[in-house]
C-alpha cells in the first residue's frame, strides 16, 4: 500500500515531485509508525465490516481500528468480538480466492479492546485470520492499567507467531489533572520504554480529557483552544515525544464533526489557495462540512509535534494526508541540512531565499521531515494541498 495509491499514477506524478513510498504491514516499525496517517475508527458490530474495509481502503485508508470500546455499547461487546472474528475469515477468505492480480489491498488493521484477557482471546479465536492483524489499541493508559495489556499483547505474539503493535491511549483523569500529571506520565514513560520495540504509537483522547470537565470543543475551534486540553498535550509530548531517541510518535486528537449546521465565528479558510478553477467550489464544500476547523487543527497538529490523526468519519481522511505530504520548500531545507558536509554545523540561507537553515538545532526537524517525505512524499513546487485534496476526492 502507498499514501495517495488510490489516484492514478499520472495524476500522482503531475502532483509529486517525490511518490510517497510503498509499505506493508511488515515494514519497520519506524515507518509504519509515520505512516499511519488518518486512523479511521469503526464499531465491531458493523454487519458489512469486511466490505466497509475494502472500500475505504479504495478511498486512500491506510489504517483502521475496529472498535469494542468506546464506540459500542456494554451488551453489545460480545457480538461485536464474534462479528470481528468472522468479518476477519471473510477478509482472509477473499485473499485467498484470487491470484496475486486480484489480491484484496487492506490497511493496517488494529482492535482496540476493553480488557487484557481480550487480547489472546481474540488472537486464538482468529485463527489462520490474524495473518491481516496489526495490533491492538490499548484504552485509559496508565502505567498500572496498562501493564497487563502489553503482558498480553507479548503473550499472544508468541503465541500466534505474528508480530503485534500496541497503541497506547493516553486518555486518563490521571494525566489530566495537575496534581498528578507528572508521576502518571512517568509511569507510562516506563511502561512503553519497556516495550518499546511493539508500542508503534501513542494516541490522545482528547474527548476523554474534555469529559473530565463537562466540555466540548465548538466546530470553528481547535483542541488547542481548550487551554486545558493543550496543557496536557503540551505535557504528552514534553515527555514522551522527544527527538532525542527517548521519544514514541503521539498522533493527533480526534475531529468531532463532519457536518456544521450554524457558524458563530467567520470560516477560518483563506480564500486565496482557492483562486483558480473550481477550487473555490471546494472551498465552500470544506466549509459547509466543517473541515476549515479540521485543517487548522491538523496544521496545529503538526506545530506541536504529533503525526498522524484519530479519525471518525471518512471525509476526515484526505484531509489529514493531503496536510501530511511535504513541500518541496520543506524537503529541500531538509536536504539541505542534512547533506554529509554540514555536519560540523553551521547557518546557512534557504535555497528558498525566505528563511536561515541552522544546521545543528534544526537537524532533528530535518530527520522528521524526510522520514514524513518518504511515507507522504514531497508535492512539486507549484502544488499545494488544495490540488492534492482535489486529486484525491473520489470521482
Amino acid at each position: 500500500m502507498r499514501h495517495f495509491g488510490h489516484i492514478a499514477p499520472e495524476v500522482r506524478q503531475r502532483l509529486f515531485h517525490q511518490e510517497p513510498c510503498e509499505f506493508s504491514a511488515d515494514s519497520p516499525a519506524r515507518l509504519l509508525s509515520a505512516a499511519l496517517g488518518a486512523t479511521l475508527y469503526s464499531p465491531a458490530t458493523r454487519p458489512r465490516l469486511a466490505d466497509d474495509i475494502v472500500k475505504q481502503t479504495g478511498r486512500g485508508v491506510v489504517s483502521m481500528v475496529l472498535c469494542l470500546e468506546d464506540s459500542i455499547g456494554d451488551e453489545d461487546v460480545a457480538e461485536g468480538e464474534e462479528n470481528l472474528v468472522r468479518q476477519f475469515t471473510e477478509l482472509a477468505a477473499r485473499e485467498n480466492a484470487g491470484g496475486a492480480e486480484d489480491a484484496v489491498e487492506l490497511p493496517l488493521l488494529f482492535i482496540r479492546v476493553r480488557a487484557p484477557e481480550q487480547i489472546p482471546d481474540l488472537v486464538r479465536r482468529l485463527g489462520p485470520a490474524v495473518r491481516l492483524l496489526s495490533g491492538f489499541v490499548l484504552p485509559k493508559f496508565t502505567e498500572e492499567r496498562g501493564m497487563p495489556f502489553l503482558e498480553a499483547l507479548a503473550s499472544a505474539e508468541a503465541q500466534s507467531g505474528r508480530r503485534l503493535f500496541a497503541m497506547p491511549v493516553l486518555e486518563s483523569p490521571e494525566l489530566l489533572y495537575r496534581e498528578s500529571r507528572v508521576e502518571t506520565l512517568e509511569g507510562v514513560f516506563r511502561a512503553v520504554d519497556k516495550y518499546r520495540e511493539r508500542v508503534l504509537a501513542l494516541r490522545l483522547g482528547v474527548t476523554d480529557f474534555c469529559s473530565s470537565y463537562g466540555l466540548r470543543r465548538a466546530p470553528d475551534m481547535t483542541a488547542y483552544d481548550v487551554q486545558i486540553v493543550a496543557s496536557v498535550i503540551a505535557d504528552v509530548v514534553n515527555m514522551l515525544g522527544r527527538a532525542d531517541g527517548t521519544g514514541f510518535t503521539v498522533t493527533g486528537p480526534v475531529w468531532e464533526y463532519f457536518r456544521v449546521q450554524e457558524r458563530m465565528f467567520k470560516p477560518q479558510l483563506r480564500r486565496s489557495p482557492f483562486l483558480e478553477g473550481q477550487a473555490e467550489e471546494l472551498r465552500e464544500a470544506l466549509i459547509e462540512h466543517s473541515m476549515d476547523g479540521l485543517l487548522r487543527e491538523i496544521t496545529m497538529d503538526h506545530a506541536n509535534g504529533l503525526l498522524g490523526k484519530t479519525c471518525i468519519h471518512p471525509s476526515h481522511v484526505l484531509p489529514v494526508h493531503a496536510l501530511s505530504v511535504v513541500s518541496h520548500e520543506e524537503f529541500s531545507d531538509a536536504q539541505d541540512i542534512l547533506r554529509p558536509e554540514r555536519c560540523g554545523g553551521g547557518v546557512l540561507r534557504s535555497q528558498y531565499t525566505n528563511k536561515m537553515n541552522e544546521v545543528k538545532p534544526h537537524r532533528a526537524w530535518a530527520e522528521r521531515t524526510l522520514l514524513r517525505a518518504e511515507v507522504f512524499g514531497v508535492a512539486n513546487e507549484d502544488i499545494g494541498f488544495v490540488e492534492l485534496l482535489a486529486a484525491g476526492i473520489p470521482a
